[in-house]
């Protein structure tokens, strides 16, 4: 008898235990659940920032199921306005902030550092230029590859349309603002890329986990745009990726603080550099 109380006693506590975890098991996760549960996260801004924005926001839903979060790519400058304009939560700009936008309240959230890549048809000999010779090409004084040891061929400048941040930090860098000579002047890096793939004499400027087989990237001052390149410094196309907010992070709501937190976390970083980008320091 002794020997059969121990026993039922012992079960009673076992599952006293059981029950108890359970349930506190349950209240953690319904705790966590709650401040989330039926959000939703919008971003808009950078086309540059499209494969990043994908891979991040997946991987995000996949871990907060309760999180809608959507993307629209409608370029940096436009970003940062419907940011301003409150409506969506994070404004995507693939360049630094200007004055004015900080001044309306707009905070630059650095999440990635890009290169960006001079891309050539592959049909041109050309495979390297010096940083003189890109701005004499955007401008207007170089217009024919043969003067670079290439075809007697016309050059065809293609670059993005104002407002882009690949183009704002492009002619920033080079210091060629409003200075380009472009034949055209297009809204998304899928359409530039396709556009230098299909002309001969063409050349552009795309993110650099952006280039494919398609394209080529030409090297400048004789350096490859690559991601080591970028971290070393020796490679000069270079910009940020910045998701903007209205206000620090630390003032935003949770579904907001729990974006970034996982951007900043290990899985965060992962996932920046298997999209082809630099982690900011």
């Amino acid at each position: 008898m002794k020997k059969n109380s121990i026993v039922k006693t012992t079960v009673v506590i076992l599952t006293v235990m059981i029950v108890a975890l359970t349930f506190m098991g349950c209240n953690k996760k319904n705790s966590a659940d709650t401040s989330l549960k039926g959000t939703k996260l919008a971003l808009a801004g950078s086309t540059s920032m499209e494969k990043l924005c994908e891979a991040m926001s997946e991987s995000f839903m996949e871990k907060y199921p309760e999180v809608e979060v959507t993307v629209e790519y409608t370029g940096s400058s436009s970003g940062i306005e419907a940011l301003i304009k409150k409506s969506v939560d994070i404004g995507n700009a693939s360049r630094n902030l200007k004055q004015g936008e900080k001044d309306k309240g707009v905070v630059e959230n650095i999440v990635a550092i890009d290169g960006i890549a001079v891309i050539l048809n592959n049909g041109n000999s050309v495979s390297s230029l010096s940083k003189e010779e890109l701005i004499d090409i955007y401008t207007g004084r170089i217009t024919n590859w043969k003067v670079l040891g290439g075809n007697d061929e016309a050059i065809v400048v293609i670059g993005r349309e104002a407002g882009s941040g690949t183009r704002g930090a492009f002619e920033e860098i080079l210091k060629v603002d409003n200075k380009c000579a472009y034949a055209q002047e297009l809204d998304s890096t899928g359409a530039v890329k396709a556009k230098v793939a299909s002309i001969s004499g063409s050349i552009g400027y795309i993110s650099l986990d952006a280039v494919d087989s398609s394209i080529k990237s030409a090297s400048l001052e004789g350096v490859a745009a690559t991601e080591e390149n970028i971290v070393n410094g020796s490679y000069t196309l270079s910009r940020p990726f910045v998701m903007a907010t209205l206000g620090d992070v630390s003032s935003q709501s949770d579904v907001i603080k729990t974006w970034f937190e996982y951007i900043r976390s290990e899985e965060g970083k992962k996932i920046v550099s298997s999209v082809g980008l630099v982690l900011p320091q």
